[in-house]
């Protein structure tokens, strides 16, 4: 069955609003019928006119529309908000009350006390609530978190994610570029800069794969842009429950990077390894053994993909398959890839992580708790 989808932001100009609208329908499980695609309305309106929306489905505002969805019989199954930040809460608050699911993406809101309060919605509606953590997606990231959990490394003992890019290795937002300019100012994105960003993405990459929960953190925050307002570099040390420790490099200012995401983790008994740009290879390390280099769909893995070895999987499948496992969720298939979807109290796990790096690098570099 095809479920019907809407969306709130991701008009003309945007970038992650056409990704979400492509790994929606990369598996044929979505169709997109309706719209709040900007707060401009004829902006709004030419963009749902590009996309095939119906002139009937095209809101002007996110609260119309799922009054107006929940109330058709034909209305939408799920929402995707890829607004900036700080209209997440809001645009999530409406379409839970209107019993609609919200797939989301990250940070799930711009505070914390927003996301403790829309986490307590979501547990109070129990209304679908999907975080977009694409990376834990990707077929290796899901081999690497089923071997842990099977004990093919023994305990972890030490968790390092590094995320580098330098798309804002200059006063960029100063020019009007868009993405830049909500994402360097509090207002819009909240009190994290580059550890909201990108930051989020490594620390739930970190604890997805490990099984491990943050105890607390040690963070030196940079702005190192002159005038820049929010960090645009982040370098955090982890303590992780049952003892392991971790260190988080984020970086949005080193130049020849792109999207380098990795991570490293060791365990008494081995070493996984894993580079989002060669997102098809996971290194496995058995202590006192040879590196062996296990490929995905090669038949020494488990994890289901859905294209032969050797025709690579990249970011937008990884999408697709957070999209597809929604999907589930909502159909209530109760298929175990649901259980690797990120919820709202995965979201709330993110947002403390926020505030716990902004207050220890405020206090001069101390732990503080997440």
């Amino acid at each position: 069955m095809t479920l019907k989808l809407g969306m709130v932001g991701g008009g003309q100009g945007a970038f992650i609003g056409g990704v979400h609208r492509m790994a929606a329908r990369l598996d044929g499980r979505w169709e997109l019928v309706a719209g709040a695609l900007s707060s401009d309305p004829a902006r709004a309106a030419a963009s749902a006119a590009d996309l095939g929306i119906a002139p009937d489905r095209s809101y002007s505002d996110f609260a119309q529309m799922a009054l107006a969805e929940a109330a058709r019989p034909d209305g939408i199954a799920a929402v995707a908000i890829v607004t900036p930040n700080h209209l997440h809460a809001k645009v999530a608050t409406a379409f839970l009350r209107a019993g609609i699911a919200v797939i989301c993406d990250k940070p799930m809101t711009a505070t914390l006390p927003e996301a403790e309060e829309l986490a307590a919605l979501a547990a109070e509606t129990s209304v679908p609530f999907v975080l977009t953590q694409t990376y834990t997606g990707y077929p290796m990231v899901r081999e690497a978190r089923r071997m842990i959990a099977e004990g093919a490394i023994g305990a972890v003992r030490h968790v390092q994610v590094e995320y580098l890019q330098d798309w804002l290795a200059g006063p960029v937002e100063q020019s009007g570029q868009k993405q830049a300019v909500w994402r360097t100012d509090p207002g819009l994105s909240g009190e994290g800069g580059c550890i909201a960003d990108i930051g989020t993405h490594a620390v739930n990459l970190a604890t997805f794969v490990s099984g491990l929960g943050v105890q607390a953190v040690l963070a030196d925050l940079t702005a190192f842009e002159p005038g820049r307002r929010l960090d645009d570099n982040a370098a955090v040390l982890l303590r992780f429950d049952g003892g392991a420790k971790g260190m988080i490099w984020a970086s949005q200012i080193a130049p020849g990077t792109k999207n380098a995401l990795r991570f490293r983790i060791a365990g008494e008994r081995g070493g996984l390894a894993w580079d989002q740009e060669d997102p098809d290879l996971l290194e496995f390390t058995p202590l006192g053994d040879t590196t062996r280099l296990l490929r995905r769909g090669d038949g020494l893995t488990q994890t289901p993909s859905r294209i032969p070895s050797g025709h690579p999987e990249g970011y937008l499948e990884a999408f697709a398959t957070l999209y597809a496992d929604a999907a589930d969720l909502i159909e209530g298939k109760g298929l175990a890839s649901t259980r690797a979807l990120a919820t709202a109290e995965d979201g709330l796990a993110g947002m403390r992580f926020i505030r716990a790096c902004v207050r220890s690098n405020g206090a001069g570099g101390m732990w503080t708790a997440a």
